[in-house]
């Protein structure tokens, strides 16, 4: 399996390109802010030809290039329909302005097809099979994506801005909500085996294992305990 991923705009937001291997169809994670000239030397330097993006939200710093992206390659785009509305007013989703310079180099709309995820959905594209699981608290849309173990690679985790390595996702923006995102942690990530590989929104790779024994937040939610440590990431 091939992933091939890159920190985009000025955000860092983590754009992913996953394939079956190199000269083959791929899905596109998170294509957000200033994504989309990383997108096309990622498709060109592995071969890749694009068949679906799937968002794990709809902040603009992951989504920003969707429309650019999908419609250079007619392809669709995947998003929980709590979260869709942000594609085209982004500026609700964040409950303030995010400044007329970085507006004017977006392109704020839905592209010409979009699709909507729900919760247990089984996503088939590409070649490759992603599980869908609804994880409201950094967003009223939030999910992840999880592929399956293989006996070449462990799980993969797409976990968006759920969580971080050594953190989690902010919940102080419109749509967030602390104990949703503890209940989501705790319904969507305790019980995923240790060596399951953690790739999320933002930040470096690390592994539920790692999480487990050294975040502040998941090993309160393992022992039953909230918390409100600071800080957490993510726009």
């Amino acid at each position: 399996m091939l992933i091939a991923g890159f920190p985009a705009g000025a955000w860092g937001t983590n754009c992913y390109l996953v394939a079956p291997a190199a000269g083959e169809e791929c899905v596109i994670i998170d294509p957000g802010h200033q994504a989309a000239q990383g997108v096309e030397e990622t498709l060109k330097k592995h071969r890749l030809k694009p068949v679906a993006v799937v968002l794990t939200h709809g902040h603009i710093d992951h989504v920003a290039s969707v429309v650019p992206v999908c419609g250079a390659h007619d392809v669709p785009a995947w998003i929980h329909p709590s979260d869709r509305y942000m594609m085209s007013d982004p500026e609700k989703a964040l409950g303030r302005s995010i400044g007329m310079p970085l507006m004017g180099e977006l392109t704020v709309g839905e592209p010409d097809d979009v699709r909507e995820l729900t919760d247990g959905a089984e996503l088939k594209l590409a070649g490759l099979d992603f599980s869908v699981a609804h994880a409201p608290g950094h967003t009223k849309g939030s999910v992840t994506f999880r592929m399956p173990e293989t006996t070449e690679v462990p799980s993969v985790f797409f976990s968006g801005d759920l969580l971080f390595a050594g953190s989690i996702g902010r919940t102080d923006l419109p749509g967030g909500d602390m104990d949703e995102m503890l209940e989501s942690l705790a319904r969507v990530c305790l019980p995923l085996d240790n060596s399951t590989v953690v790739l999320s929104g933002h930040g470096p790779q690390t592994t539920i294992g790692q999480e487990r024994a050294t975040n502040p937040y998941l090993r309160d939610v393992a022992s039953g305990l909230g918390s409100t440590k600071a800080p957490r990431r993510g726009m």
